[in-house]
């Protein structure tokens, strides 16, 4: 990794160990640590086989889409057509209210924007437990 590429990694680092601010300005203790995702190993659980991790390989190469949803409104075809460059369109989400984080449609994480060097990134604040993810498929 280039020395740039680390020091935007630490200042992303840092971004995200700011605290995080809850419910009622209460302020929560972050966990943001940063995370060199080539070296995923799959847990703290017993070594894998030679075929148990070509299958996960396989697995993790999987591209997914992610996307931060910052809120949603519904619109006639007729107001969609007169939106033009200043239109403001209402949303359903009140200002400071987290956004969505979604991987290929699906709810898994709350979070808010932060900015470094120029760029958005998004600090997470909640994640949504697997338990809840599954529940919601049903």
């Amino acid at each position: 990794m280039s020395d740039e590429q680390n020091e935007l990694g630490d200042a992303w680092g840092e971004a995200m160990a700011e605290p995080v601010t809850g419910e009622g300005g209460k302020e929560q203790a972050s966990a943001a640590r940063r995370v060199e995702l080539d070296d995923f190993n799959g847990g703290d659980a017993a070594p894998l086989s030679g075929d148990e991790r070509r299958k996960l390989d396989a697995i993790l190469d999987i591209p997914v889409t992610i996307s931060m949803e910052v809120g949603r409104s519904k619109i006639s075809i007729r107001n969609l057509l007169q939106l033009n460059q200043g239109s403001v369109v209402e949303l359903d989400r009140l200002a400071g209210e987290p956004l969505d984080v979604m991987v290929n449609g699906t709810l898994i994480a709350h979070g808010e924007v932060v900015v470094v060097n120029d760029k958005f990134g998004i600090r997470l604040t909640d994640v949504i437990s697997q338990t809840e993810r599954i529940k919601k498929l049903k």
